[in-house]
C-alpha cells in the first residue's frame, strides 16, 4: 500500500534521486545530446538546401537541355536546308551540262550528216563526171571516127573559141 500513499521519506529520497539524475543528465548526457540535435538539424537543413540547390540546378539543366536540344534541331534543319540545296544545285549543273552536251552532240550529228551528205555528193558528181566523159569518150570515138568529121568538129571548136 506504500505506492498507493507513499510516505514521506519514500517522496524524499525520489525527489532527491530524480533531481540527481537530471544533474547528471545535464552535467555530462545533457549537452552531448543537445549537440547531436544541433548537428542533426544542421545536416537537415544542409540536406534541404543541398536538394533545393540540386532542384534548381535541375531546372538550369532542364533548361539548357531544352535550348542545347532546340539549338541541334535548327542547326540538323540548317544543315538539311543546305544539303537541300547543293543538291538542287547539283541536280540544276547537271541538267545544263546534259542540255549542252547534247546539243552539242546534235550539232556535231549535223554537222556529220551535213559532211557526209557533201561526200556523197561530191562522189556523186565525179561518178556522173566520169560517166559523162566515158559516155563523151565513146559518141567522139564514133562521131570522129571519120577524118572528114574529125576536120569538122575542130573548124566548129575554134569558130566558138573565136567568139567567146
Amino acid at each position: 500500500m506504500e505506492l498507493i500513499t507513499p510516505g514521506l521519506g519514500l517522496i524524499f529520497w525520489m525527489t532527491l534521486s530524480f533531481f540527481l539524475l537530471v544533474y547528471v543528465l545535464g552535467k555530462f548526457a545533457w549537452k552531448p545530446i543537445l549537440q547531436m540535435l544541433h548537428e542533426r538539424e544542421t545536416s537537415i537543413h544542409e540536406a534541404l538546401n543541398a536538394a533545393n540547390q540540386a532542384r534548381e540546378d535541375m531546372k538550369e539543366l532542364k533548361f539548357s537541355n531544352e535550348q542545347l536540344l532546340q539549338e541541334a534541331k535548327n542547326e540538323r534543319d540548317a544543315l538539311l536546308n543546305e544539303a537541300r540545296k547543293v543538291r538542287d544545285k547539283l541536280l540544276e549543273e547537271s541538267r545544263i551540262k546534259a542540255s549542252e552536251e547534247a546539243s552539242r552532240i546534235v550539232e556535231a550529228a549535223k554537222a556529220s550528216i551535213h559532211n557526209e551528205k557533201m561526200a556523197a555528193m561530191t562522189e556523186l558528181k565525179i561518178q556522173i563526171a566520169e560517166n559523162s566523159l566515158t559516155l563523151a569518150r565513146i559518141i567522139l570515138q564514133r562521131e570522129l571516127e571519120d577524118p572528114r568529121k574529125q576536120e569538122e568538129y575542130v573548124q566548129k571548136l575554134i569558130k566558138e573559141v573565136k567568139f567567146n
